[in-house]
């Protein structure tokens, strides 16, 4: 059966990647283009944020480290992100397949950024009211951003088809650009031609460094 319709569900860490997670969503949205390009199908990429409530989201950790009178841990003061509810993620799918074409980065309209220690002060005075909660801070992680974008400067910006949506355009990449990594043994030379590969290369970087 032919596919008619392709969504990639891709993340805000692939605008500007820093982690390795982030440059191989970049690479999935590359690629998802790349079939793009091929015919009998529309191929594209939904890029989402922290969606609330879900596995691994910051929400249901701070419940849990509030209820067991834990303090709070933050990785910094300053650090933002963006958010958006499993509802909200759904309807990013659905109006992707609806109005993407081939080779889209389709993203949903999520407002300001929230600052997590906000997040973090909010729900210890609905979880503990009136008790002060104590946070710690505990620093970025290796490659973790202090605030989150939306898009990046390679992302060819191609308008709104819907108020809620924001759509960008990614340069394809062939899959077959990505087969020597599957040769690698050493972990920095593998984050290196990632990197290569994410920042719009067609295949592997001269070696040395």
């Amino acid at each position: 059966t032919k596919v008619t319709r392709f969504v990639n569900v891709s993340t805000d860490k692939a605008a500007d990647p820093e982690t390795v997670l982030g440059l191989t969503k970049r690479l999935g949205e590359r690629m998802t283009s790349h079939f793009g390009t091929l015919g009998g199908g529309v191929y594209m990429s939904t890029r989402f944020g922290n969606v609330l409530g879900s596995h691994g989201s910051v929400i249901p950790t701070f419940r849990e480290q509030i209820a067991r009178g834990e303090p709070i841990t933050v990785t910094d003061p300053e650090v933002t992100r963006y958010f958006m509810t499993i509802p909200e993620a759904v309807q990013l799918v659905m109006e992707a397949g609806a109005v993407g074409h081939s080779g889209d980065v389709l993203v949903l309209e999520m407002g300001e950024p929230v600052k997590i220690l906000d997040l973090a002060y909010r729900l210890a005075a609905e979880i503990n009211p009136g008790v002060p909660p104590k946070i710690v801070f505990t620093g970025l992680r290796e490659g973790e951003k202090l605030h989150e974008t939306l898009s990046t400067g390679d992302d060819e910006a191609l308008g709104q088809p819907h108020e809620l949506l924001w759509r960008f355009r990614v340069p394809p990449l062939d899959p077959a650009a990505v087969d020597v990594l599957s040769g690698l043994t050493d972990a920095g030379e593998m984050v290196a031609r990632l990197r290569s590969l994410a920042a719009n290369g067609t295949g592997p970087p001269a070696s040395g460094g």
